[in-house]
């Protein structure tokens, strides 16, 4: 399984956020700190804010930072954000047909089953965990 872009730019914008809190962060500084497109950045960031994990300020002197605690922010819950399902396979083609060996078949059970413990997994780790190491993370990054 592969996180999307927009999953794993959540989760970097939400880290450089922790690791600069309480300070305000850019849209700018986190696609010069990832080498990331800013036009990207930008939804994501939007989508974050109206989700309720960022505070965010236009304008001069704008930027956001973030909503809640680190120990609040489940990264499950981040990464479902960004993900269009949390189903692997659908078992239809291009057409919307249902596959030939659906009745038959056990795969979709399997990787459902996979998926929930990909996902139970993530609920466990919050975004405080991912910034554990912040002066060793702030020197990496250069921020």
């Amino acid at each position: 399984m592969q996180l999307s872009a927009y999953s794993d730019y959540s989760v970097r914008v939400l880290m450089q956020t922790a690791l600069r809190h309480p300070e305000r962060v850019t849209v700018d500084e986190v696609a010069g700190t990832y080498g990331i497109s800013r036009h990207h950045l930008v939804k994501v960031v939007h989508d974050l804010g109206r989700s309720g994990y960022l505070v965010t300020r236009r304008g001069i002197g704008g930027g956001f930072t973030l909503a809640r605690p680190c120990e609040e922010i489940r990264l499950g819950d981040i990464v479902r954000l960004g993900e269009e399902s949390e189903t692997v396979i659908d078992c239809k083609d291009k057409d919307n047909r249902v596959c030939r060996i659906f009745p038959a078949c056990r795969l979709k059970g399997v990787l459902d089953e996979a998926a929930r413990a990909f996902f139970v997994v993530l609920d466990g780790y919050t975004l405080a965990d991912l910034v554990k190491q912040p002066a060793k993370m702030r020197a990496v990054l250069g921020i």
